[in-house]
């Protein structure tokens, strides 16, 4: 199997890695793994035990190389997609893994403190703007997503294929913003010269991606999950105009970005956003101790007015 690391130390260090993995293995073999001859391979094992690491040759049969007793490991060697993989995997299975001081993100931090700066700058990029494990069905490629993650951490357009929701494929270009881990999926924030518009791309319809040499420069001071949030909340059937009787602050606290984007006006806080599901955004609003009125939404009104129909009735009231 052909390798990417084509330097001297990098191919020794891999014909260590394989020595490992396969006790046993033959020149031959090794040679294959790392493609080269066999000649090559038995000369990368001279390397290593000029290095003093304690490689033993077994004869027999089933004889080949073996790692001796008393060796010492290198550090650890990943790719970038290995690396990112690693990563995604720990980040979607435990809540605390995108936080340093939980015992799991303490962890991760130390394995990213090992690995080199460019392979792990961009897992560092993902590990920030993550959020809650996703649904296993969702998993998306670490191989595709570490490409879509080298491309936003250079700043490169991308050009992929992407599934709709239909499931016609579409071409796209795209300045890929951030990759975001939010509610259980993985998202491309990006800017799409196809629509020339802002979207966001469920990372598990993009179906192929290529790295252009063509560079961007994103938004300044770019807050990506909160543009994700807020972006999510918009382009649904039914319109949401709702005035809070709050100051932002307050308002900041009780409703999730994901619910719409808040604006100071005269008088409270006005929360503009779109839902294809008014009786469950009716009760979003109901669950916290703001004062609110629906100013904007037919649909919305009729949910609200709805609930509150069935409350009163809960209690006894007629």
């Amino acid at each position: 199997m052909v390798r990417y690391d084509t330097s001297p130390t990098a191919r020794a260090l891999l014909a260590l890695e394989a020595i490992q993995d396969s006790p046993g293995i033959t020149a031959q073999r090794l040679g294959d793994h790392l493609g080269v001859t066999e000649r090559a391979a038995r000369r990368y094992v001279a390397i290593l035990r000029e290095a003093e690491l304690p490689i033993e040759s077994v004869t027999g049969p089933h004889g080949g190389y073996r790692v001796g007793r008393g060796l010492r490991l290198p550090p650890l060697m990943f790719t970038a997609p290995e690396a990112l993989g690693l990563v995604m995997a720990v980040l979607e299975g435990h809540r605390g893994a995108a936080d340093p001081t939980e015992l799991v993100g303490a962890a991760l931090s130390k394995i990213l403190r090992a690995l080199p700066h460019q392979v792990a700058e961009p897992v560092r990029a993902v590990r920030r703007v993550t959020g809650p494990p996703p649904d296993p069905s969702l998993r998306v490629d670490p191989a595709l997503t570490a490409r879509l993650v080298e491309a936003w951490t250079s700043s490169r357009r991308v050009r992929l294929d992407y599934r709709l929701e239909d499931g016609r494929e579409r071409p796209m270009d795209v300045d890929p913003w951030a990759v975001v881990l939010r509610h259980g999926r993985w998202y491309l924030l990006c800017w799409s010269h196809t629509s020339d518009a802002q979207r966001a791309l469920r990372i598990d319809r993009v179906l192929s991606v290529f790295v252009t040499s063509q560079s961007f420069t994103a938004p300044e001071d770019l807050d990506a999950l909160r543009t994700l949030e807020e972006h999510l909340s918009q382009g649904w059937r039914h319109a949401v105009d709702v005035l809070l009787r709050a100051d932002l602050d307050e308002a900041s606290r009780w409703l999730p970005r994901s619910l719409g984007r808040l604006e100071v006006v005269d008088g409270g806080i006005r929360l503009l956003a779109t839902t294809d599901d008014p009786d469950w955004y009716a009760r979003q609003l109901a669950v916290t101790p703001l004062s609110f009125e629906v100013v904007g939404s037919p649909a919305l009104v009729q949910a609200t007015e709805d609930l509150a129909a069935r409350l009163v009735k809960a209690a006894g009231r007629s």
